[in-house]
């Protein structure tokens, strides 16, 4: 079995936007927020980019589709639970997805994912 790929996940966190100086810093928008953790995406480019048999794209469909609705229940949770929420929800993507993929399709997937996290700041840095 391929080892579980450790992510730290961070919540996109809206603050006051108060700096110590009194100045204004941008604050986390309902829109962005929101699109960071959309986590929908092409499972027909997906299946294309790892090559799936159709049993595989199947199977990636249904896990990923409880991991996006995972994702979406952490951001609406409280800002203290986030990082958690994303965490668990990545890792079991992940432990699942290790059952379908083989590992060369696994390991692409797993990079995949982590640039996605990463680009919708929700990997910590």
């Amino acid at each position: 079995m391929v080892a579980m790929m450790s992510m730290t996940l961070a919540f996109a966190g809206n603050g006051d936007g108060n700096t110590t100086k009194g100045e204004k810093t941008p604050e986390v928008s309902a829109t962005n927020m929101t699109q960071s953790y959309d986590m929908t995406l092409n499972y027909g480019s997906l299946a294309s980019a790892l090559d799936l048999t159709d049993y595989q794209k199947q199977a990636v469909e249904i896990i990923h589709n409880k991991f996006v609705g995972e994702v979406k229940d952490a951001q609406s949770a409280d800002a203290a639970e986030r990082q958690s929420l994303v965490n668990k929800a990545a890792d079991k993507e992940l432990q699942f997805m290790s059952y379908v993929l083989d590992n060369k399709q696994y390991n692409k997937f797993a990079k995949l994912l982590n640039l996605t996290l990463n680009n919708r700041g929700l990997l910590n840095k």
